[in-house]
């Protein structure tokens, strides 16, 4: 089959599309048969099987660090405590390496972002046919969907929504710690009085916003752009011949676990830097 045909095409869009359900152009509520159909929903379109899977690795996150905690031992320490407590040591370096303020609250984000983007991540690494096969067998067998219509996109961080969703968590989170460390004026005054003094209000307010506004969507591009990136390499591999397959997928999953890990602790660092610069108070 060439990557050119058709079905080539057909392959590729179906495995770009979410599972997405909200209200149609004529009132109705229900999943979207096409990407169109997506589009039309608007604003309010909820992508189904981006949402479960990430509260599924979630809830995995959130269960293997509490069996870790319940069953910790200084005697005879288990693999998953070791694994875990390499993970919290490491985290914690990071956040006392960069972040200059006093909070006990960014250490743990810090440690649940790179858990979790890395979880969300590792979803690249499972073939790209097998999940939306499962998807197909459940919804045609069990919902009784037409197999045509049964779309399911199941590494999040390839949906912008996702990391958008994340990074502006995190901006959120800058605009609040500015504003408890430095006060209202504080934070007006940082956004329009530098780099060039009262003089220069509307510049320094253009410039300081626009470098504010950048922080939030850097995160998610960044990491949506990698991600999805890695996909598509994946689903373009899925469509050569057998052998190909495997000659081709095998080194890049190999050099794709590298871009998985290095992502995660790049959008974990940014916040911790971002949340750090948030705290001075000039």
């Amino acid at each position: 089959m060439g990557i050119e045909s058709p079905s080539a095409a057909s392959y590729i869009k179906h495995h770009l599309q979410n599972l997405t359900f909200g209200q149609h152009p004529d009132g109705t509520w229900g999943f979207a048969h096409s990407a169109k159909e997506a589009a039309e929903m608007g604003f309010w379109a909820i992508h189904l099987d981006t949402l479960a899977v990430s509260a599924a690795l979630g809830l995995l996150f959130l269960w293997l660090f509490r069996i870790a905690a319940k069953k910790a031992s200084t005697d005879t320490p288990t693999g998953l405590q070791n694994f875990v407590e390499l993970m919290v040591e490491f985290v914690d370096g990071s956040v006392k390496e960069t972040f200059h303020g006093k909070s006990k609250v960014i250490a743990p984000l810090a440690l649940t972002i790179f858990v979790w983007v890395f979880l969300l991540n590792l979803m690249d690494l499972v073939p790209v046919d097998f999940l939306p096969a499962v998807a197909q067998f459940i919804g045609v067998n069990v919902f009784g969907a037409d197999p045509h219509y049964v779309y399911f996109k199941f590494v999040p961080t390839t949906d912008l929504n996702a990391t958008l969703g994340m990074s502006l968590s995190v901006f959120v989170l800058i605009v609040f710690y500015s504003i408890k460390v430095k006060g209202i004026s504080g934070f007006v005054g940082e956004l329009t009085l530098q780099p060039f003094g009262k003089w220069m209000i509307p510049f320094n307010f253009l410039l300081e916003g626009v470098g504010l506004l950048a922080k939030p969507v850097s995160l998610a591009l960044r990491l949506f752009g990698n991600l999805y990136a890695g996909e598509l390499i994946f689903i373009l591999i899925a469509l050569l011949p057998w052998g190909l397959q495997w000659a081709l997928s095998v080194p890049w999953a190999i050099f794709h676990i590298l871009v998985i890990v290095l992502q995660a602790f790049i959008f974990m660092m940014l916040t911790i830097v971002y949340l750090s610069m948030a705290h001075e108070d000039h």
